[in-house]
């Protein structure tokens, strides 16, 4: 059971540090608050009484996004929702479709925020390896004096572990920024221990752009979670296949490569299975999305004719 002696909203990012340097140790944000019940009912932090709650979702300052010079600005308050349903985000992220589709349900993609996912820093967090993708930065504001001071952290230095970031007691993350990816195909791909409201046993997220012939790898961005304690960019099997032209043995030979970073403390041979089969389908659905032949199809066309 969850239960707080005090329940704020502020309105303004000021006010909502003021609240945030003036509650007792052990307060909360909040914004979709969909991950908080499910802490405190489920057993991971038993019955929970916090002295107060802070409640993000009605400051307008993080609501919203923007596109500009190339990176795409996500308001701190923006949900998962968003990424299938506004035309602009997918054309820009186009791995977050995929990713959203398979993160929980309708209901709970209404009110969870991308932002609460990654702050959160689950091993196994589904927003961090297609952010991760996307080279995705962290704007994190706080309050010194009357002044509201801000800084960014890219993503793969703000998660430090299960459950720890890079953000300080009177923080507040207000922005996820990353490269628009206009012009790649996207995909991602979860498995976990059950069909619905999956929790990722092992997730992988690719983004690939073809060069005009159609042929010759322009970028491809890897990433993987839930095998050890962070996410992690496959930035040498990247190197690995950018500039050059796809063929299946390539992409086989680069997906097994990834298995021996499996760094889970549970079900490592299962994993290492699932990575290899996870990063090639992963590479295999952006070429479909971004319109590009795939290496293989032709041959297993025929084989069912």
């Amino acid at each position: 059971m969850l239960t707080c002696d005090e329940y704020h909203m502020p309105t303004t990012l000021a006010e909502a540090l003021a609240l945030l340097q003036a509650v007792p140790h052990g307060s909360r944000l909040v914004a979709g608050a969909t991950d908080i019940l499910p802490w405190a009912r489920e057993g991971r932090a038993g019955d929970v009484n916090l002295p107060a709650m802070i409640d993000l979702s009605r400051i307008e300052e993080l609501q919203g996004y923007e596109v500009a010079g190339g990176r795409v600005r996500l308001g701190a308050n923006v949900v998962y929702q968003q990424f299938l349903t506004d035309k602009a985000l997918r054309r820009h992220l186009p791995g977050m479709p995929y990713c959203s589709i398979w993160f929980a349900d309708d209901q709970i993609r209404e009110q969870a925020t991308l932002a609460g996912n990654l702050v959160n820093a689950s091993p196994a967090a589904d927003g961090t390896p297609p952010m991760l993708a996307h080279n995705a930065e962290l704007e994190i504001a706080r309050l010194e004096g009357s002044d509201i001071k801000r800084r960014t952290i890219s993503l793969a230095d703000f998660v430090k572990g299960p459950g720890k970031t890079d953000l300080g007691p009177h923080e507040i993350v207000t922005a996820v920024i990353c490269d628009s990816l206009d012009g790649y195909g996207g995909s991602f791909q979860k498995v976990g221990q059950r069909r619905s409201l999956v929790i990722s046993s092992v997730c992988a997220a690719a983004c690939i752009k073809m060069d005009k012939t159609g042929e010759v790898v322009e970028d491809i961005r890897l990433a993987l979670g839930g095998v050890g304690p962070v996410p992690m960019r496959l930035d040498d099997i990247e190197k690995m296949l950018r500039g050059k032209q796809l063929t299946a043995e390539l992409i086989a030979r680069a997906s097994a490569k990834p298995a021996e970073r499996v760094a889970s403390r549970t079900r490592r041979q299962y994993r290492r299975t699932v990575v290899k089969g996870f990063i090639e389908a992963a590479i295999h659905e952006a070429l479909e999305d971004c319109g590009a032949r795939v290496p293989g199809s032709a041959e297993r066309e025929d084989a069912h004719v």
